[in-house]
C-alpha cells in the first residue's frame, strides 16, 4: 500500500475471516458511533426512472444517484464511485477539522482531491501479494489553509490517514445479505 502525502492505494486483497472482527479484548467489535440498535447508519436505495436511484437516509434526507449520459443515465446526480470518493474526502476533512479544533490550531480550510481507477493486479507495483483480477486505486491530495506551523501541517497530514472511512476501506469488509 502506498502511503505518501499525495497518494494512497485502497485495495481489497486477501481472504476474509469472520473471526477477525473482534476488538482487542476479544469482544465483538463495535463502532465509535453505535446507536442503540447496534448499527452505525441505514441507507435505503430505491430504483426510480431509467438508471436513477433515490437514496434516503436519516429522518428526512435524500439524494438522487445516477450514471452519466454517455453510459445511459441522465447525469441527475453523482454516480456510485463519486459517492465513495465523496464519503472518503468528507471524512478526511471532518476528521482533520475536528482534530485541529480540539488542539485550537488556526486551520481555516481543508481541501481533499480524490480520483479512483482500476488496474490489473499484476500491474500493481505497490501490491505486496501476487493476486488475480483488479485492484482499485484511490489517489488523494490533502491541503490545508491557515497559519499553521510545519509540525502542525505534518500532524494534520498524519491524522488525515486515520479517518473512519479510510480505516474501513483499508480493513477487511464483509457484505452480507440482510433479511
Amino acid at each position: 500500500m502506498c502511503t505518501t502525502l499525495t497518494s494512497i492505494s485502497y485495495s481489497r486483497i486477501g481472504k476474509l475471516g469472520l473471526g477477525s472482527f473482534k476488538s482487542r479484548n476479544n469482544k465483538p467489535a463495535t463502532s465509535y458511533r453505535t446507536p442503540k440498535d447496534g448499527h452505525m447508519s441505514e441507507v435505503v436505495v430505491t430504483s426510480q426512472q431509467n438508471l436513477q436511484n433515490l437514496v434516503t437516509y436519516g429522518s428526512r434526507n435524500s439524494l438522487i444517484v445516477d450514471e452519466p449520459g454517455e453510459i445511459g443515465g441522465e447525469d441527475a446526480g453523482p454516480d456510485p464511485y463519486t459517492l465513495l470518493l465523496a464519503a472518503l474526502g468528507s471524512c478526511i476533512s471532518l476528521t482533520v477539522t475536528l482534530y485541529a479544533r480540539r488542539k485550537q490550531w488556526p486551520l481555516e480550510q481543508v481541501t481533499v482531491r480524490l480520483r479512483q481507477n482500476r488496474l490489473h493486479a499484476k500491474d500493481c507495483q505497490e501490491c505486496a501479494e501476487n493476486v488475480e483480477g483488479y485492484v482499485h486505486r484511490i489517489e488523494r491530495s490533502v491541503s490545508f489553509i491557515g497559519d499553521l506551523t510545519e509540525a502542525q501541517r505534518a500532524r494534520l497530514t498524519e491524522i488525515s490517514h486515520k479517518c473512519p472511512v479510510h480505516k474501513t476501506l483499508t480493513s477487511p469488509i464483509v457484505i452480507a445479505d440482510w433479511t
